[in-house]
């Protein structure tokens, strides 16, 4: 029986040998390397792209909500523009009111309520007043001035007198309104209501009652004399004449 026996060419074996020692040369770790931060690059730079879409997008949102804020700043700010000049016409505006609407006594008040019922045709059969200080120790003090008053008229008359009261000069502020009976055609009413005093302490609470037909020579003395009439003089009396005795004699 033969053998044959094979053997391998020592070329072959420094090929492979050469091929690995290629692999690992300079040259091609080079190129590995170079791949490599190839590889790196491509990464970073989809990675910043990544980066900036959102914060692009994050831009867009926070230049939306800042705009949104400015607008709602500027809509604030708007009352404040010019609030000098405002503030200077709401104290001159005060000021008006104060001196044309408010009176300066209770005698006032009580002469304008005269004046008032008057024209209306009412009896105003009296008044309680109670006083009480607003805004104390201030340049815009204030002494309020609660009227308790009782009305008697005929119902068209009394309305008219109330509609005056909301009408008038003089300011008024109508608190309440109290039916309190009707007899004959005349209603009875009592009214409270509210008014301003111009600084000033505060009068003390008073009570009046004003008739209407109360007149001026109703309250004069009834004893009083007429100028310029001179009394006159006292007449003597005569002596009555005596009887005559009996017999004729005196």
């Amino acid at each position: 029986m033969s053998t044959a026996t094979m053997t391998r060419p020592a070329g072959s074996q420094r090929n492979g040998g050469a091929s690995q020692r290629n692999w690992a040369s300079p040259l091609n770790l080079h190129w590995a390397a170079v791949g490599l931060l190839t590889l790196l690059n491509v990464y970073l730079l989809v990675h910043m792209f990544v980066l900036w879409h959102l914060s692009s997008n994050f831009d867009a949102t926070a230049r939306e909500q800042q705009g949104t804020e400015l607008r709602i700043a500027k809509v604030a700010v708007q009352p404040l523009r010019g609030l000098d000049d405002k503030l200077n016409a709401a104290t001159k505006g005060a000021d008006a009111f104060y001196k044309d609407r408010l009176p300066q006594s209770q005698s006032e008040v009580l002469s304008e309520l005269g004046v008032l019922s008057r024209k209306a045709n009412v009896r105003l059969t009296g008044a309680q007043y109670t006083p009480a200080i607003v805004l104390p120790n201030s340049p815009g003090q204030l002494t309020e001035l609660d009227i308790d008053s009782r009305l008697s008229g005929d119902y068209r008359p009394l309305m008219m007198f109330l509609n005056s009261l909301e009408r008038d000069k003089m300011f008024f502020v109508i608190r309440a309104v109290t039916f309190n009976g009707q007899q004959s055609g005349t209603v009875n009413l009592r009214l409270r209501l509210t008014t301003y005093l111009r600084g000033g302490p505060p009068p003390s609470a008073e009570t009046a009652a004003a008739p209407a037909e109360t007149t001026a020579a109703a309250a004069a003395p009834a004893n009083t004399a007429p100028p310029n009439v001179a009394p006159k003089p006292a007449v003597p009396k005569r002596a009555a004449p005596k009887a005559a005795a009996p017999g004729g004699r005196p």
